[in-house]
């Protein structure tokens, strides 16, 4: 651990926060000498003192312990870079158009990385009028189906989530050329080009 990068880091934080080292350390029951001595980087905050002190500064732990936090670049709002992450334990849904640290029950996520659909998770696309509707011969099975399925532009995405045991019907309005993604809890996620 890098005591001068982390003592700069916990500075710059606090003073986003509009705190003083005082306040710092009312909040976390230490003294205010404590944080100066961080602050200057001649020592560094106990193992047990981290959760309280990233959850005041508003960020995880492990940046502090990096002692840095890189900013993503500007993404320009261009959907076609959506990322999906999933987390294996409960199936929360999390999307990013940029790099992102996410983690979920404990653990930390990894984005899905989309396989073009093969014929047995193939979605059938049907146009209605101004409409796609859109079913699966797929399994919806409590322990084999389909979690979600998202419409993707490059300035929109739509997102339908899906539950075990319903048949997957979904409508999404003509949007133009886009990319369909919908994830099998067992296999992964895909994609389909529409």
């Amino acid at each position: 651990m890098d005591c001068k990068k982390i003592g700069k880091l916990i500075l710059e934080l606090r003073k986003d926060k509009n705190m003083t080292q005082k306040q710092l350390a009312d909040l976390m029951n230490i003294s205010d000498k404590t944080i100066s001595k961080w602050e200057r980087g001649l020592g560094c905050p106990d193992i047990s003192l981290l959760p309280d002190l990233a959850q005041i500064l508003g960020v995880n732990v492990d940046k502090i312990l990096e002692g840095e936090i890189n900013s993503n670049e500007l993404a320009g709002g261009n959907m076609n870079k959506i990322k999906f992450y999933v987390c294996p334990q409960c199936n929360n849904l999390v999307t990013s158009t940029g790099e992102i640290d996410i983690s979920c029950c404990g653990k930390k996520i990894e984005a899905l990385s989309a396989s073009k659909a093969d014929d047995n998770h193939k979605l059938n696309i049907e146009p209605v009028e101004d409409e796609l509707y859109i079913t699966s011969n797929h399994d919806m099975k409590k322990d084999h189906y389909i979690s979600f399925v998202a419409y993707v532009k490059g300035d929109r995405v739509l997102i339908v989530k899906q539950y075990p045991e319903w048949n997957l019907q979904v409508r999404f309005r003509k949007q133009g050329h886009g990319k369909l993604y919908f994830y099998c809890v067992n296999h992964g996620l895909y994609y389909q080009i529409i």
